[in-house]
């Protein structure tokens, strides 16, 4: 099974490269197989590696979903 969690891409780093916000945790991840990334835009990151840019509305409710899971393994 593959898991790739939406992030928010907050900064651009050199090398294709950027740092982006991951449910609360910021993540360095590599921007190389995206056309082009921009700061504020959400992209899907599987294993360190962006694999696709989101539209916001989707990246909320994959995170939504995440937020729930999360609450229900602290119970």
């Amino acid at each position: 099974m593959c898991l790739a969690v939406p992030v928010k891409v907050v900064d651009l780093l050199d090398g294709q490269m950027a740092v982006g916000e991951q449910l609360g945790v910021q993540v360095e991840f590599s921007t190389a197989l995206l056309d082009e990334v921009k700061i504020g835009e959400y992209v899907l990151v599987h294993t360190g590696i962006a694999i696709e840019t989101l539209d916001e509305a989707d990246a909320q409710e994959t995170l939504s979903i995440w937020n729930e899971l999360n609450a229900g393994a602290d119970e």
